[in-house]
This record gives structure tokens, C-alpha cells and sequence, in this order.
């Protein structure tokens, strides 16, 4: 099982294929193999790298507060020890994030950066988006894992053809350590790198769902703010893309490398 040493934890990662490295950085609760649909794909022509952050799935788990900055000191610290210098980043949702404080504050390890149902922020701006954090932090705090892994579940694959997707994804959510999940969910309430993305320099790809949490009009408004940023809805897809519309998820993200080019 390949475990970096990063500071005062080890990190679980995969590295597949050759080429130019991509990395894939998983969402909250999520773990490397969150990319399944992904991985194979993409190490046909690239050098995949697939992590698993700090507090989920195979890395360790130590005690919070975690922080967004933390995750990305970690991931820089997993190429420093993979040799890599910089690589194309793929992130979903918390990897987004994570995308995003890498671009803004180790720019010169971005080559380019992909951005899948997330933002530069998990600020509340109006009602709705209140409770959707209170409601995020309810089910923390009074329910067990496996419940809050059917509510999440049920609302990334609702259909009745999704069943086998929502049961693959309880399955591994229940996994979680809970106080690592908590923490990990607390570090992500009130983040922003907002008032930096017009500094990255970097070619962005936004890939929006036209069902997930937040609105297409949410990202089509920091998309304008990234002066080399483009934006793709994805039809009939929730949170979860790359599980709900693997072959879009993937199409679009070879097309935006082969375009900008190694």
C-alpha cells in the first residue's frame, strides 16, 4: 500500500500511466477511489495521481482542526516526495477547493486546473445558502454515519437506475471516521480564496452540473473573474458528475488538455 510521509501524517496515493501528470483530488467523505470511472481513461495517455486527503479513506486521520490551506501544504508535499513539479489538477467539489488554494498560492505547481461542481468559497450569501450549511451541520452532529450517508446518498443519486450508485457510495461513506469527517466539513465552512482568482494564470475548466447544490449562475460568475476560464454545463447531473456522467466528465477534461496542450 503506497504511503508518502507528508510532515506529521502519511498520505495514501496511486500513481498510474505515463505522460503529464494529472492528479485527482477527491470530494468530502469521498477517497481516491472516488475516480474509478476516471483513472483508467486518463492513465492511457497521462501519469495519473490519485490521493487520498488527509482524514479520509486510506491517509491518516489525526485529531482537527484541518483547514483548506492544511490539505494543499499536503498535497504539495506528496509531489515534493513523488518528484513532480507540477501537474494538471482535477478536483471535485472539497478538491476543487483544494484546486483552487493550490492555484492561488503555489501557482508555479499548476499547469492547468479543473474545477467540478465546486468554487472558490463556502461562504453564505443569502438564506438558501444558510441552511444549507445549518442543515449540513445538523446531520453532523446528530446523526450516525450511515444515516447521513443515505441523506447525501439519496440526494446525489436519486433515480431509481442510480440504486446501485447510491448504495456503492454508503457503502464507502459509512467508512469515515467521524470526528476526521467533522473536521474535515468544519474546514470547509467559511473558506475563501475569492478575492484572489484573478491573479491565476493558469487555463481553468469549470464543469457544472445543471442539478448540483449551488446554481450554473454561481460559477458562470467566478468563471468571469479567472481571466483564462471557461465553462461547460453538464445536462441531467447532480453533485457527483464523474460517477453520473463519466463519459461527458471525461470528455470534456481530455478535450480541455489536448486544447491548452502539455
Amino acid at each position: 500500500m503506497p504511503l508518502m510521509p507528508v510532515g506529521d501524517i502519511e498520505l495514501y496515493y496511486e500513481a498510474l500511466g505515463t505522460g503529464e501528470p494529472v492528479l485527482f483530488l477527491h470530494g468530502l467523505g469521498s477517497s481516491s477511489g472516488g475516480w474509478v470511472l476516471q483513472q483508467d481513461v486518463f492513465a492511457a495517455q497521462y501519469q495519473v495521481i490519485l490521493v487520498d486527503a488527509r482524514g479520509h479513506g486510506r491517509s491518516d486521520k489525526p485529531s482537527g482542526p484541518y483547514s483548506v490551506p492544511m490539505f494543499t501544504a499536503d498535497i504539495v508535499g506528496l509531489l515534493d516526495g513523488l518528484g513532480i513539479t507540477a501537474v494538471h489538477v482535477v478536483g471535485l467539489s472539497m478538491g476543487g477547493m483544494i484546486g483552487f488554494q493550490m492555484a492561488v498560492d503555489y501557482p508555479e505547481r499548476v499547469k492547468s486546473l479543473t474545477i467540478i461542481n465546486s468554487g472558490p468559497e463556502l461562504v453564505a450569501h443569502n438564506l438558501k445558502e444558510r441552511l444549507f450549511i445549518w442543515q449540513r451541520k445538523l446531520l453532523l452532529n446528530t446523526l450516525s454515519m450511515e444515516k447521513i450517508g443515505n441523506a447525501i446518498g439519496g440526494r446525489l443519486f436519486p433515480e431509481p437506475e442510480q440504486a446501485e450508485y447510491k448504495d456503492m457510495f454508503v457503502a464507502e461513506f459509512v467508512k469515515n471516521d467521524k470526528a476526521a469527517y467533522k473536521a474535515s466539513t468544519n474546514a470547509l465552512f467559511g473558506w475563501s480564496v475569492r478575492d484572489r482568482i484573478g491573479q491565476i494564470q493558469r487555463p481553468v475548466l469549470a464543469l457544472a452540473s445543471d442539478q448540483d447544490y449551488t446554481l450554473v449562475a454561481v460559477k458562470e460568475a467566478y468563471v468571469a473573474e479567472i481571466p483564462d476560464a471557461r465553462l461547460i454545463v453538464i445536462e441531467n447531473s447532480r453533485h457527483a458528475a464523474p460517477i453520473d456522467q463519466p463519459d461527458v466528465v471525461n470528455t470534456a477534461i481530455l478535450n480541455f488538455l489536448a486544447e491548452i496542450g502539455d
